[in-house]
């Protein structure tokens, strides 16, 4: 997600759209895997505003801020997954 801001703010909406469809990959496959009960309302919330970002196609600052907030929560949460 960190990567993801980073494209929106240099406009690199290729390497931006190419990295969205995998990353929506992992989610799909991260689906099928047993979690901590504990994280899942963090991914859930997660797969919520991923959708989001991910269907928006203005990758403006307010964008790269959001998916930035996300790599930043993801990070300090991945211990409890």
């Amino acid at each position: 997600m960190g990567r993801l801001a980073r494209w929106a703010t240099e406009a690199k909406t290729r390497r931006l759209e190419q990295f969205l469809a995998e990353t929506q990959k992992y989610l799909t496959d991260l689906e099928k895997t047993p979690m901590r009960q504990k994280f899942l309302p963090t991914f859930n919330a997660f797969k919520l505003k991923f959708s989001q970002l991910k269907n928006t196609t203005n990758y403006n600052d307010v964008w790269a801020e959001e998916a930035l907030t996300w790599a930043n929560i993801l990070t300090h949460r991945a211990k409890l997954a």
